[in-house]
């Protein structure tokens, strides 16, 4: 891995973290970039007339903003976001400064020292095992040690983003960072009656349910899945997460994907097969949603592999679908934490923030 400055590694980390989710439509969902540029001058008054049609009918801006307020909600929330996250970038670049300085080391250097070096190199064994499986891939004449970089790249790079977190927050740590952007005001939380149905984990008597719309082949959705892993740890008997599936159009093998762990929740593997289909998300296809079923340990793969040639778990995806339309699902992933929109990859802040309040309404 090269070495690379701060800013650069900063960058790359914050591209990640504003991918929210995969959409259908994008029109509706801003990205944070576009929210930030958004105008913030005087908006009209809610009966300032904004279009005029047939015989003097009129359409006001107040209408025209209850027409669209969820997607001006999410602008809002984006634009906090995006302030968080930026400001956040804005300090680490700070102090790394600072603390290169005071080691005598450009920023290059120090990164280098605690983030690349830190890491070690994976075995040659591994490295050329890797190889191996992709050689038939590469273009012809395409050598090991051509490829090497690449491949240690890869095989390091999540260690060495890990390990850069980790440092960046020993710093902040060390230097007493303390943040004081002020919160935007709390806007009347809108609540979404979400059928709790599907395959689920954690106790019935939950006061928190979490309702997940999702879509195998989104890669977003394989991002947000460590972070709900994260949070159903955090909270351990006070969230039920039920799973729903929601198949984007563009994503083609998603639908069958989605019929596929259904067979498996037949079985009682549905949690099992789940997290196989996010770890092999290249991998979709009908013979090899077949052959995921083999490796799932207690699964019968005859049994499974007749399930997912009926076709009979078609109409349970297409009423989740259904079910995430009426309440303004749009792209994926999507929760709703006790019936409040959480939409896209969100960090695990974000669901701690609802649930807490949540809880705290409770006692």
């Amino acid at each position: 891995m090269p070495m690379r400055s701060t800013s650069t590694i900063l960058a790359a980390l914050l591209a990640v973290s504003l991918l929210a989710g995969c959409n259908n439509n994008k029109a509706q969902n801003p990205s944070p970039t576009q929210a930030a540029a958004a105008p913030t001058s005087t908006e009209p008054a809610p009966d300032t007339v904004v279009a005029t049609y047939g015989d003097g009918q009129k359409i006001t801006f107040g209408e025209l903003n209850e027409r669209i307020k969820e997607p001006l909600a999410n602008i809002e929330k984006q634009k906090t976001q995006l302030r968080k996250q930026g400001l956040d970038g804005f300090v680490t670049e700070r102090i790394v400064q600072a603390e290169a300085k005071k080691r005598g080391l450009t920023e290059e250097q120090l990164i280098k020292a605690e983030v690349d070096d830190k890491i070690p190199q994976p075995p040659e064994a591994e490295i050329k095992k890797l190889y191996d499986e992709a050689k038939e891939r590469l273009p012809p004449g395409t050598t090991f040690e051509q490829v090497k970089p690449q491949i240690v790249d890869f095989l390091t790079g999540s260690k060495k983003q890990e390990r850069a977190r980790e440092f960046f927050a020993e710093l902040k740590k060390n230097n007493n960072v303390q943040i004081t952007l002020p919160e935007p005001p709390k806007a009347p939380v809108e609540r979404k009656q979400v059928a709790a149905t599907g395959p689920a984990k954690g106790p019935e008597n939950a006061p928190i349910t979490i309702v997940e719309f999702s879509d195998f082949q989104c890669p977003f959705c394989s991002k947000a899945m460590k972070t709900v892993d994260e949070v159903m740890a955090a909270y351990p008997n006070q969230i039920r997460l039920v799973f729903r599936h929601y198949p984007l159009e563009f994503h083609k093998e998603a639908p069958k994907a989605a019929e596929a762990s259904l067979c498996a929740a037949d079985q009682g593997k549905f949690w099992e097969y789940h997290d196989t289909l996010f770890a092999n998300q290249q991998a979709l296809q009908v013979p090899q949603l077949k052959e995921h079923a083999k490796k799932v340990q207690g699964l019968d793969a005859a049994k499974f592999a007749k399930c997912l040639d009926s076709g009979e778990k078609a109409a349970t995806v297409q009423a989740d679908m259904a079910d995430g339309q009426k309440v303004g699902v749009n792209g994926t992933p999507a929760f709703f934490i006790n019936g409040i929109l959480l939409s896209g990859a969100q960090p695990a802040e974000e669901f701690r923030s609802i649930i807490d309040a949540e809880l705290k309404e409770k006692k």
